[in-house]
């Protein structure tokens, strides 16, 4: 009962305890029998624990909604992951990320080597929809309506984005097709976290103007897929931390794009209804 109270006084630190304990718990126990020994983490093995970690932000999300707002917050959650009447443009958000990495690749293919050619890993949409699907529930779910209610909606979604890069640590090595990465470890961890905090701004924007879990699960699932499709598959270490460094850079003018034209809250001036329903706090608000 006093873990209870807690959680219900401190929602979003209690989400991000479990959240992590969860995730790198499972992790840890698929790659401990391999530490423990002294041998290096096999690659199937740190491939399966992604899978593992993806229950730590649902679970998470699910109890701590029922503990902190009773079933009425649960049953809004799930209200929020079924909304899917929403206008159009909305929807067309989700070629945001395939086109990003394609603008990308084709890019550096031309000026810089044919090596950075986009790949055809249609497979990896299997990664994806699974991340996007249980990952969200969380995220946006659970911790950016409360977070942004602390602060402002581009704030919160920023902060997001970096604890949800870390999120990733314990298999950001088996991430990407150069794996591992050696001596570009840091650099490919540092790239990762430029592209993602931006992903999760273009997430955060979404959801704000739509109170939509669901479009939020899609968008991350065309992202991650995206990213599994069309990775080069014979890049090095060094060529993979460039790509998607430079991936990240046309995010984050996306954002910039999106900052200027709807502001730190992400909703047009005087939408003020959709800003809450963005927030969570559509009720309040009528």
């Amino acid at each position: 009962m006093r873990a209870a109270g807690v959680f219900k006084r401190y929602p979003i630190l209690g989400y991000f305890l479990a959240t992590f304990s969860l995730s790198w718990l499972g992790a840890f126990c698929l790659a401990a029998p391999y530490l423990l020994r002294h041998q290096p983490v096999p690659q199937l093995a740190g491939i399966l624990m992604f899978p593992v970690m993806l229950l730590g932000p649902s679970l998470s999300s699910i109890a701590l909604t029922r503990m902190v707002g009773g079933s009425a917050a649960l049953g809004d959650l799930f209200s929020r992951m079924g909304r899917v009447r929403l206008p159009a443009r909305w929807y067309a958000a989700l070629l945001i990320p395939p086109l990003a990495i394609l603008a990308v690749l084709f890019c550096l293919r031309q000026w810089a080597s044919p090596v950075f050619a986009p790949g055809m890993f249609l497979p990896g949409i299997l990664w994806g929809c699974p991340a996007g699907f249980l990952e969200e529930i969380g995220w946006m779910g659970f911790a950016f309506p409360r977070m942004s209610r602390a602060w402002t909606p581009l704030f919160a979604s920023i902060l997001l984005g970096l604890l949800w890069s870390l999120w990733h640590l314990p298999v950001i090595d088996y991430l990407g097709t150069a794996t591992p990465h050696g001596a570009y470890k840091v650099h490919y961890f540092l790239a990762f976290t430029c592209a993602m905090t931006a992903m999760r701004v273009v997430i955060a924007w979404v959801y704000s103007n739509t109170g939509s879990v669901l479009l939020s699960q899609l968008l991350h699932a065309c992202s991650t897929s995206s990213l599994i499709i069309f990775s080069p598959p014979r890049v090095t270490a060094g060529q993979e931390a460039l790509w998607y460094f430079a991936y990240g850079t046309l995010l984050w003018l996306v954002v910039a794009i999106i900052g200027v034209g709807w502001g730190r809250n992400l909703v047009r001036h005087g939408k003020v209804e959709e800003q809450c329903a963005g927030s969570g706090r559509l009720a309040e608000c009528q």
